[in-house]
This record gives structure tokens, C-alpha cells and sequence, in this order.
């Protein structure tokens, strides 16, 4: 599940997804049509012909050709450009404070698109209106709710575009990488092409090490971790779709007390050795405390994967194409097979 960055006031605050973030779920531009979509929901993919596309709320976005000024959020905008998709304006973390890309933007030429907002809360009405938009496309991590779309502002923002949204939690990695491709594919991607099926035999590959890896080094217990100054969050990892996936490929996870939103438990940093883990991945997005950052707290290197010099980074919210996510498939299959019993 997604964690606060610098910019915001606490994990909580960010992840209080009905209320603060809340979106409810009807959109306008999105009318029904009595056009006939294929298997993977689209319908007129990378023609000049109408197009349409079946969302993860059973919302079907359509215009009138493909489109081509696409404003998405960071993490699905660089999904797409690694389909060969370009994207006109993005929102959500894009740009560092030294002017860098953000871990999020993937291989994005944050230079050539139109930032409508770089943290939680920035969306820019007026910049979104001046590209012209033909569609929006961002994460779902409960339903009905727009990842990045400000309450304050949905309103106006959805009426200016058809929208998509696609989960990010709550199902497996794999479904989650196809409806990306199934995207992408209707936004003119040729997903036969040599880069993309090898991409997806990497990934493939790389699901088949991590299986075995967990076969191989039974009961390593891992942890999904997050630090802030006063808390740390243990993640539950049946919810997101990355660690849902290693789940079902033998990853044995620690399985917190999560609170009402069903997504992590909060800890004091006196009681961050309540779950004893062999490794811990911690989210290493722009804002977030790493390891180097937590020499002052006594209780951290306490833990026994400190101890063991366990600790691996996790990019929390996923680049979801293959391209992106089969090294990390790989690297965790390589973590589980170096691992040692440390708890």
C-alpha cells in the first residue's frame, strides 16, 4: 500500500482512502455506448476509429479516436511509455527536489511532459484544461477511488476527460500487468513485438527462480516495512498486488494487526520489534526514512534483519509493465536464496 511521502503530514493522513482521498464513482464523459469491446475490454486499439477502453470499475471510457493527449499518474504514465505510450502531463511523484526523476517515473523523460502535480494534493485544474486532454488513467487502490485525483477538485477534473483507473491492490500482480498491456494495446502498442515478449519471458523466468527460491530456503520470514520520524509500518502484503503475487509464488510474509483501512499496522519505534523477521523490505520511495536514515533509533538495530544485514530495498508502488517488474522478481528471488534465519 502506498506510504506518505516528506511533503505530507502522516501515513495516515494519505491513507484515509474514503474520506480525505475519497472519490466517489460516477464520472462524467464516460457515457455508455452500445459499441462492442474484445476480450481485454477495448475496443478500436490503435486505429483512427473510435476508441474505448473497460476500466477496473466496469467504467468504459470512449472518444472518438485513440487518444492521444494522455495525462496519467506517474507510476502508470511510465507503464505505458515502457509499451512505447507517451504521455502529454502526468501527476503524482515526478520530479525530486534536486530536479531528478523520481523512482516513480521509471525511464520517463520527466522534461517533456507537463507536471500537473508532483505531490499528494497538487493537481493543477488550470494546466490539466490546457493540454486538451482526450483521457486520465491512474491507480485504484479501493474502489471507486482515483489515486492522486483531489477530492477538492475531482469534480472539475473529470469533466474536462473520460477517465480509467486500474487496481493496484487487492489481486494478483499478474492481472494487474496484463490490464497495463491490455492498455496499452489499445492505445496503439504492439504487444507481439520482440522488446515486449521478451519482457514478458523475463518475467516469467524470473516467477520461476523466486518459486523456487522459496522451496529451496523454507521459512525465511520477510517484513514490509516503512519508517517515519515518530512511526513504523508493518504492510500486509496479501493486499498490494506485488506482494500478493510473491505470496502466492512461497514467500512467507509477517502478517500485522492492520487497522480499519486494512493495510498496515502502525508501530512506536519502542515496539518496532513486535514481529521478528529474517528479512525486511523496506519502501524506498522520495520521502520515506531508509536504513542509513535510522542510526539514532536504538530499537532498529535490534532487529534481527538489521543484525544480519537483511534489510533490501522495495519499490512500494510498482512500474507495472514486465520490463520493470521482472528485475524486481528477480533481485527478491535472489534476497530469498542468499537469506539466513535471522529471527
Amino acid at each position: 500500500m502506498p506510504l506518505p511521502r516528506a511533503s505530507l503530514p502522516t501515513r495516515r493522513g494519505l491513507l484515509a482512502m474514503g474520506g480525505a482521498i475519497g472519490i466517489g464513482a460516477a464520472l462524467a464523459a464516460c457515457g455508455g455506448g452500445d459499441k462492442k469491446s474484445g476480450a481485454d475490454g477495448t475496443a478500436g486499439a490503435g486505429t483512427s476509429g473510435p476508441w474505448s477502453f473497460k476500466d477496473d470499475r466496469g467504467k468504459t471510457a470512449e472518444t472518438k479516436s485513440t487518444p492521444k493527449n494522455i495525462v496519467a499518474y506517474t507510476g502508470t504514465a511510465a507503464a505505458l511509455f515502457d509499451y512505447g505510450i507517451q504521455v502529454k502531463g502526468v501527476f503524482g511523484p515526478t520530479k525530486t527536489k534536486d530536479g531528478k526523476a523520481d523512482v516513480q517515473a521509471g525511464d520517463l523523460d520527466i522534461s517533456k511532459v507537463e507536471i500537473i502535480g508532483n505531490t499528494y494534493g497538487e493537481f493543477s485544474v488550470e494546466k490539466y484544461a490546457a493540454l486538451q486532454p482526450d483521457v486520465l488513467i491512474t491507480d485504484m487502490w479501493q474502489k471507486d477511488v482515483l489515486w492522486y485525483v483531489p477530492d477538492n477538485s475531482k469534480d472539475k477534473i473529470l469533466k474536462l476527460a473520460p477517465s480509467v483507473a486500474l487496481w493496484a491492490a487487492d489481486q494478483s500482480m499478474t492481472t494487474a500487468l496484463q490490464r497495463r498491456a491490455d492498455l496499452a494495446k489499445s492505445l496503439g502498442a504492439d504487444l507481439n513485438a520482440k522488446k515486449f515478449t521478451d519482457a514478458k519471458a523475463a518475467f516469467e523466468k524470473a516467477s520461476a527462480r523466486l518459486r523456487a527460491a522459496t522451496r529451496a530456503n523454507p521459512g525465511i520470514r520477510v517484513l514490509l516495512g516503512s519508517a517515519s520520524p515518530d512511526l513504523f509500518y508493518v504492510s500486509e502484503a496479501k493486499r498490494s498486488c506485488d506482494t500478493r503475487y510473491f505470496q502466492e509464488l512461497g514467500v512467507r510474509f509477517v502478517t500485522p494487526k492492520v487497522d480499519s483501512q486494512g493495510f498496515f499496522e502502525s508501530l512506536s519505534w519502542e515496539n518496532v520489534g513486535k514481529y521478528p523477521a529474517d528479512v525486511i523490505l523496506m519502501d524506498n520511495r522520495t520521502g520515506t526514512l531508509q536504513p542509513a536514515d535510522l542510526g539514532g533509533k536504538p530499537t532498529w538495530a535490534q532487529l534481527p534483519a538489521v543484525k544480519a544485514h537483511q534489510v533490501v530495498p522495495r519499490l512500494t508502488e510498482p512500474i507495472y509493465s514486465y520490463a520493470r517488474i521482472a528485475p524486481i522478481v528477480d533481485a527478491l528471488a535472489q534476497t530469498i536464496e542468499k537469506a539466513n534465519k535471522a529471527a
